[in-house]
């Protein structure tokens, strides 16, 4: 399919039991909000998960959530993706080719707000900042990582966007900057892994308004509880990262109706 797409995932779909079984799928920003309701949702459906984030003991939290549900055990690695450099994400990958031989999904979730400000006022280090975590850091993860996505019969990967990633609004700056950064890196991703052979599909998903940290720094004044919570929203993910989506590539999705 063209990679500027907008995707929409069936009205009435609801993801089998066992959608996601003997699937190894990697989230970053696993231990908190949208990454760790993701990680729990992809275990409950069967997959492994590896869990990726900085801080050891969140993720600590959800691998133990997930062991005492009796889902698929996870894994753990620690990674602060704003300090990391290109071979933490290599030994990243050696790790995940060691214990699984393959990757079935990749998540990036993992970001940060930034400042809220206009762009004459924008403070450069922040700036760049945030680009090496919410652009710099998935560009590397995924490079490491495309050999073990093309071992698996029918990988998908997927990237976190946003509505100001798709329309630029005032005073978003670098976060909206690197969302169409994102949406951009996930077009030529689609089209250069447009391959039968290996069966590799890259798509992206706006989460919209959801209950979590980040979207209260971003709207302080906002009731939190007038927002589904990250488990609310995880049928899209479901959709994208299971095998009745196998088709859809260079797509971009929203997880809630405009």
């Amino acid at each position: 399919m063209s990679a500027s797409s907008t995707g929409a995932i069936p009205t009435d779909y609801q993801p089998a039991p066992d959608l996601l079984k003997d699937r190894v799928i990697l989230v970053t920003g696993a231990g908190s909000g949208i990454g760790r309701g993701a990680a729990l949702s992809f275990a409950r459906h069967g997959a492994t998960v590896i869990l990726l984030g900085r801080t050891v003991n969140r993720l600590e939290a959800v691998y133990d959530e997930i062991d005492a549900a009796g889902y698929p055990e996870a894994a753990i690695v620690p990674l602060d993706l704003q300090g990391a450099k290109q071979e933490d994400y290599e030994l990243v990958a050696e790790r995940i080719r060691e214990s699984f031989g393959r990757l079935d999904g990749l998540l990036h979730n993992a970001s940060l707000l930034g400042q809220l400000t206009p762009i004459e006022l924008y403070d450069a280090e922040t700036w760049n900042k945030l680009m090496q975590v919410n652009l710099n850091g998935p560009f590397l993860l995924t490079r490491a990582c495309i050999g073990l996505l093309r071992e698996a019969t029918d990988a998908s990967l997927l990237f976190t966007s946003s509505s100001v990633g798709r329309k630029g609004r005032a005073h978003w700056g670098a976060y909206s900057v690197s969302k169409f950064a994102t949406e951009g890196l996930m077009q030529v991703l689609a089209d250069e892994l447009d391959d039968e052979r290996h069966q590799v599909r890259v798509n992206s998903i706006n989460p919209g308004a959801t209950r979590t940290a980040m979207r209260q720094l971003a709207y302080p004044g906002e009731n939190p509880g007038n927002n589904p919570a990250p488990e609310d929203i995880m049928t899209p993910y479901l959709y994208l990262m299971g095998p009745d989506a196998r088709a859809i590539t260079g797509q971009a999705f929203d997880a809630q109706p405009k």
